[in-house]
């Protein structure tokens, strides 16, 4: 949907999000699971603990009526999974990077649950989820590697002419903190990585520009009269 050029890029993207829904099924099959049979007694023991207690006390009731303890396809407040948490921003690079990203964040989380769990199948089921983000994570840079490398990619977009940037901004650390110079590191000196500039500091820069007036308010906009431009 979106991808634009190489055809092999495409069809890989189809294909693994097709198994990233098939992972929405079995994380919803394992909470099913884990629910199915549960005595009373999981549940007085969980609510011995100051944080399970507060989640369980503030249970979505949904899971009981419109789910029948089944998982459903939402988040752990309840908000259903829909295209906002999608970034599709038609650039290939940008839109892998997001996608490392995404990866990165979900292995983190899977590795939480795994260290949190004492459950031999849950835990089985994790190391399985932590396995394919440790390929997915790479699978994105591959991709990027293709393209030539990050590197050559930046910035991204690529085609946006220099004409369209006001590269006297493009390549300083800006430091805002009053009262101590800038931190250093590759991010403030040395050749930038896309190998047009260098890296400088703007260590506590005077503001530039003018103080913002938004003038008199419309007659019909709801202000007081006060604000109002008589004139208008």
């Amino acid at each position: 949907m979106g991808a634009r050029g190489d055809d092999r890029i495409r069809d890989m993207l189809m294909s693994t999000a097709t198994e990233e829904l098939s992972h929405i099924e079995m994380l919803g099959h394992a909470v099913a699971l884990n629910l199915e049979g549960a005595p009373v007694s999981y549940q007085e023991a969980t609510a011995k603990d100051p944080v399970m207690n507060a989640i369980i006390g503030g249970a979505n009731p949904r899971h009981l009526l419109s789910s029948g303890l089944s998982a459903m396809p939402v988040n752990a407040n309840g908000v259903p999974f829909d295209m906002s948490h999608v970034y599709a921003t038609g650039n290939i690079a940008a839109d892998m990077m997001a996608n490392v990203a995404a990866e990165a964040g979900g292995r983190v989380l899977a590795s939480r649950l795994y260290n949190w769990t004492d459950d031999h199948g849950m835990k089985d089921f994790l190391s399985f989820l932590i396995a394919r983000d440790t390929y997915h994570q790479q699978q994105w840079l591959a991709v990027i590697e293709e393209l030539g490398g990050f590197e050559k990619q930046l910035p991204i977009p690529k085609a946006t002419p220099e004409d369209n940037e006001a590269t006297q901004h493009s390549y300083y650390y800006l430091n805002t903190l009053l009262d101590k110079k800038a931190p250093e590191g590759r991010w403030s000196n040395g050749p930038s990585l896309d190998g047009r500039s260098k890296y400088s500091v703007r260590d506590q820069p005077e503001p530039e520009g003018q103080e913002p007036s938004l003038g008199k308010a419309k007659a019909n906009s709801g202000a007081q009269i006060e604000q109002i431009d008589s004139g208008k």
